[in-house]
């Protein structure tokens, strides 16, 4: 069997169980068995397939099928201009993230040697992209995962900024170490109503830990503002991802620990997703 032949298979099965990017996850699914890029199996579509690579395609496949995210199966989710390793138990990074990335390098433009702190940090790809971005920065990164640390310290060492970032174990409530010019956070946000109807790849695979923010969605981020407001230097900016629903309760929320709120930012589909602040 060759290459085409199987991608036909693989395409036929993702199909059938209504995955909308058939083609493109088996051609991905594909590389990752070759460990080429996409542009090599598509040049090589007649190349046989022996039939060890035949079924670990196919195990591959049967997993996309049953709605595990293709992040995973290759281990791999471009954010900004880079790639990072992801697994299971890491939040993937979501391109709307991206914006976040943005107005840090708006508002940093003409800075030099600010101290950063990713509240939250799973993959470590907010904080990575910004250092990776302004060679002066210094970061840390707490999470209360263990995988997400090491997650983390592997992205670092593989975009070489290791020595420039710290990552710590550690819940927000018992985090002290150091004061920051800039904070970052993509707290888990989802509500309990909207949680329950989350996409199949998202609420069977991704870690709950990392989605789930109570009832009404903001349970961890009153955490997360509660202790940035003690961490963060006086005129230091505060970025926080929200749910679409959420700027009203977020702002007031801001304002009584003591933030500006300097705007809020909408994401991809023109929801509001984040707030940025400043500590006054």
């Amino acid at each position: 069997m060759n290459i085409q032949n199987a991608l036909n298979i693989a395409n036929d099965i993702l199909k059938s169980n209504c995955n909308n990017s058939f083609e493109l996850d088996s051609e991905l699914l594909m590389s990752k068995i070759f460990e080429k890029d996409r542009k090599f199996i598509i040049l090589n579509s007649n190349k046989e397939l022996s039939e060890e690579k035949f079924e670990q395609f196919n195990n591959l496949v049967k997993k996309r099928s049953k709605g595990e995210p293709i992040a995973y199966l290759l281990n791999k989710k471009d954010f900004w201009k880079y790639e990072f390793y992801v697994d299971k138990g890491i939040l993937i990074p979501r391109p709307d993230s991206e914006i976040i990335i943005e107005q840090i390098l708006k508002i940093t433009d003409l800075k030099k040697n600010l101290r950063i702190l990713d509240i939250g940090v799973g993959s470590g790809c907010l904080l990575l992209s910004v250092l990776k971005e302004r060679k002066n920065f210094h970061g840390v990164g707490i999470d209360i995962s263990k995988k997400c640390i090491d997650i983390s310290n592997i992205n670092a060492s593989r975009l070489e900024i290791s020595k420039r970032v710290k990552f710590f174990k550690s819940d927000i409530d018992n985090f002290r170490f150091g004061k920051y010019d800039l904070i970052i956070s993509n707290p888990p946000y989802i509500k309990k109503l909207d949680f329950n109807n989350l996409k199949r790849d998202v609420i069977n695979f991704e870690p709950r830990l990392a989605l789930y923010g109570g009832l009404d969605g903001t349970s961890e981020i009153r955490k997360v503002i509660n202790k940035s407001s003690e961490l963060i230097k006086k005129n230091g900016k505060f970025i926080l991802e929200i749910a679409y629903d959420q700027k009203n309760k977020i702002i007031k929320l801001l304002r009584n620990k003591g933030f500006y709120i300097n705007q809020v930012l909408k994401d991809l589909a023109n929801n509001d997703r984040c707030i940025v602040s400043t500590k006054i």
